[in-house]
Order: structure tokens, then C-alpha cells, then sequence
């Protein structure tokens, strides 16, 4: 019999040596309530030394008691994000299944508030919004605030659903219900955002919640990546996989 819950939490990662080993060490040392950690990271093809360093940081602790499992899976083939948090659902064992960002524009102090739904309202997915937090958010970019805006509007209308945040890469799932839902995933980029929710959308019965974190936003010198062209290719997946699944 199963006494202690699992959390999955997937970080897929791609050309960020500067972060990967600040994210780990958060990950490990975060609260996540009563669930037992089982992290998996997904270096998607690096080409810098991100991989090194992540085989050095499993060197270091072979040994030790860290609390938790760290399982790496790594290709030589940058694939792309949405390709990424796949592989890691697919192998993923937790009850529930958690997305990390690699670069800690979204932090692990924030697990307490999104796992709450999952243990006092039976949620099967948990959104966590940028737009609806109290908490500190990091002032940047008002076209990508605007664009993200745009994009979760129409997402919402074909989903008929009132997210405030679709784009959010805080995204938490009961995990038998997204294993079972991430073998039929197609995108291999930042269609995943679009997609998962679109998909999420047309289950019977589905309980979603949304709560309220903080945000670190990167400057495109610090090291971000989605772009224009992201937002643009985001307008189709929407339509594409609302109309066309």
C-alpha cells in the first residue's frame, strides 16, 4: 500500500549553465508539503556547459542523503521545451507532476500555494498565474504583458474557460491524469502551452484552479528565449488545437 505521495517535478533545461545549479539546490531544499520529491531533469540537447555541470552537482552528492531522488535524462538533439516536459511526464512516477522552469523566472517557494488545491480541493490541474499575485513580480516587458494577455484571451474563448495567465510555465497536474493525457502531446516547442490547455479544456468534469505567484522575468541579455515569432506561431496552435485536435 502506498503511504507517502510523490511529487514529480520536471525541469526541462536548454543552454542554462548559469542557473541549472541554483535551480536544483532551490528544488531540493523547497517545501512541498507533504509530498516526497522525485525530480527530473531534461537537458534538451545544450550546447554550452550545462550538462557538465549538472553531472558534476550528481557527482558531488552520489553518496549523500539528500532527501529526494534526482533523475537525469539528457539528449544530444535540442528538441524543444514542449518535447521536454513530455519525456519528463512519461517518466515521471509522482501523484502529482510539477513544471520548473530551469532559469527561476518561477520560484520553488511558491510549491506550497499551488500543491494547497491538489490536498484540500482534489484539483487535476493548477495553473499558476502571473496577473492575479500579490507577491513581487520583476517589471519588464509591456508587449510580452501584452501578449500574453492577447493570447490568454483567445485561448479562453475557444476554451470557454477564465484563465487570466495560459502562458504561465507554472503548470501542476494530478499525475496519472496528465501521464495518461501526455501521450497524445504533439508539441515539441512553446506550443505546449497552447496545446496542454486546449486538450485539458475538452475533459468532462475537469477541476482547474488558478493561484497567484511571483515572478523573476529575464531581460533577452540575462538569457531569455521565447520571442515575437513565439507569440505569432502561438495564435495558430490555439486555433489548431481547439478546432482541429
Amino acid at each position: 500500500m502506498k503511504l507517502t505521495k510523490i511529487i514529480s517535478i520536471i525541469i526541462p533545461v536548454f543552454n542554462e549553465k548559469r542557473y541549472i545549479l541554483e535551480t536544483i539546490l532551490k528544488v531540493i531544499k523547497s517545501d512541498t508539503l507533504l509530498y516526497k520529491k522525485e525530480i527530473i531533469v531534461i537537458n534538451d540537447g545544450s550546447t554550452d556547459t550545462t550538462l557538465q555541470v549538472i553531472n558534476q552537482f550528481l557527482k558531488s552528492i552520489a553518496n549523500k542523503d539528500i532527501g529526494c531522488s534526482i533523475k537525469l535524462i539528457s539528449s544530444k538533439i535540442n528538441y524543444g521545451k514542449g518535447n521536454a516536459i513530455k519525456i519528463g511526464m512519461m517518466k515521471s512516477s509522482g501523484d502529482v507532476v510539477l513544471i520548473q522552469d530551469a532559469d527561476l523566472e518561477y520560484s520553488p517557494d511558491d510549491y506550497p500555494v499551488l500543491l494547497e488545491p491538489f490536498m484540500k480541493n482534489n484539483a487535476d490541474v493548477v495553473y499558476g498565474s502571473r496577473f492575479i499575485s500579490q507577491k513581487p513580480h520583476r517589471v519588464l516587458y509591456f508587449w510580452h504583458f501584452l501578449g500574453n494577455s492577447f493570447l490568454t484571451m483567445l485561448s479562453n474563448v475557444f476554451t470557454n474557460i477564465n484563465l487570466t495567465d495560459m502562458e504561465t510555465g507554472f503548470k501542476v497536474f494530478k499525475g496519472d491524469f496528465i501521464r495518461k493525457l501526455a501521450e497524445h502531446l504533439i508539441s515539441d516547442r512553446f506550443g505546449f502551452e497552447p496545446e496542454v490547455t486546449a486538450r485539458i479544456s475538452k475533459i468532462k468534469n475537469v477541476k482547474i484552479y488558478e493561484v497567484g505567484v511571483s515572478y523573476w522575468g529575464r531581460t533577452y541579455r540575462e538569457g531569455k528565449k521565447i520571442s515575437w515569432k513565439d507569440g505569432f506561431k502561438a495564435i495558430w496552435q490555439i486555433i489548431k488545437f481547439n478546432l482541429f485536435p
